[in-house]
């Protein structure tokens, strides 16, 4: 898979290709409808799967107070692209040059000098140009007239409990996260969610207890709602069950957020590691205990709890 800085750096090779544009944060299931109908049209042409996405969100760029948290880093939707079926990712710096753009320059200037595609796919709520004016009719009446074909790809709508379907966006991911709702995140990304980042020291407060904790330092991503949560971390060729508590150690009367995860059957030293962690379900609110003993006797109710969810995943 090829990788892109800019889309000054596309060059004619590119031509004949399927092209799809959006943010995708989060790479969820619309998202991968989007890349799988672009594939069944590039097997037809010959021509690859190209992604044009923007970095960061364009929002963060035109109105910093509405950009929403991210749910997944550069490299994160860069790699969750490629697997979903991207041959190439092109990904163009969100500089107010770019973004102001009228609709009809972004299709000349961007998507028709740059890419001459021979088929674009989106979805039925994709806005582009200044202000997100173009819409889907506008881009296929200039693809009628460049030689392109539109295609617009039904949304995705999942059966999340039975009788409530829900209709897939990276909102309704976050929504779901703000309040814990793991599982149901997951549905819709197709995967469980997962933050990364850099373990750093803590105050060794869960060592003491029995249940040693790697304190994850998450930097540039979304992180659910504070709680307890069973989950699979991993660390480069090492994959454990484990349980994460997010927040404060009410307890002990400690402020400050932390992404603590004690890694089930696991004793080592993980310190500056780099570490992924997924989310699979809620256990509990992250609550004050009468003192260590309760506390540590219901850690190991969420250890064991963990364990079980963990190993009904595999």
């Amino acid at each position: 898979m090829i990788v892109l800085d800019g889309i000054e750096a596309v060059a004619p090779p590119l031509w004949g290709c399927v092209l799809t544009v959006g943010n995708f944060d989060g790479v969820h299931r619309a998202h991968q409808q989007l890349l799988a109908q672009s594939g069944m049209f590039a097997a037809h042409t010959g021509g690859r799967v190209v992604v044009l996405t923007f970095e960061p969100h364009p929002l963060t760029v035109v109105a910093p107070q509405k950009a929403p948290p991210r749910l997944s880093t550069r490299q994160q939707k860069i790699d969750l692209l490629a697997h979903y079926g991207a041959d190439v990712v092109a990904v163009a710096r969100s500089e107010p040059s770019l973004l102001g753009l009228e609709a009809e320059a972004f299709v000349q200037q961007v998507i028709v000098d740059r890419f001459h595609p021979t088929h674009v796919v989106e979805g039925a709520s994709f806005g582009f140009g200044r202000g997100r004016r173009g819409t889907t009719d506008l881009l296929a009446a200039a693809g009628h007239e460049a030689g392109f074909q539109v295609h617009v790809v039904d949304p995705v709508r999942l059966e999340i409990e039975p009788g409530e379907a829900v209709m897939v966006s990276s909102s309704l991911v976050r929504s779901f996260l703000s309040v814990g709702k793991v599982r149901r995140a997951g549905l819709c990304l197709g995967r469980p969610y997962a933050v990364g980042g850099r373990v750093i020291h803590g105050r060794h407060r869960g060592r003491s207890l029995g249940f040693p904790t790697a304190n994850v330092e998450v930097a540039g991503q979304m992180v659910p709602a504070d709680g307890v949560y069973a989950g699979r971390a991993k660390v480069g060729d090492l994959l454990r069950p484990c349980a994460v508590s997010i927040g404060t150690a009410p307890t002990f009367g400690e402020s400050g957020e932390r992404v603590e995860t004690h890694l089930i059957d696991f004793d080592g030293d993980l310190y500056d590691a780099e570490i992924s962690v997924e989310f699979l379900d809620r256990l509990r609110d992250n609550r004050p205990f009468s003192g260590p003993q309760a506390l540590t006797e219901q850690l190991k109710v969420d250890v064991a709890r963990a364990r079980q969810l963990a190993e009904e995943r595999d």
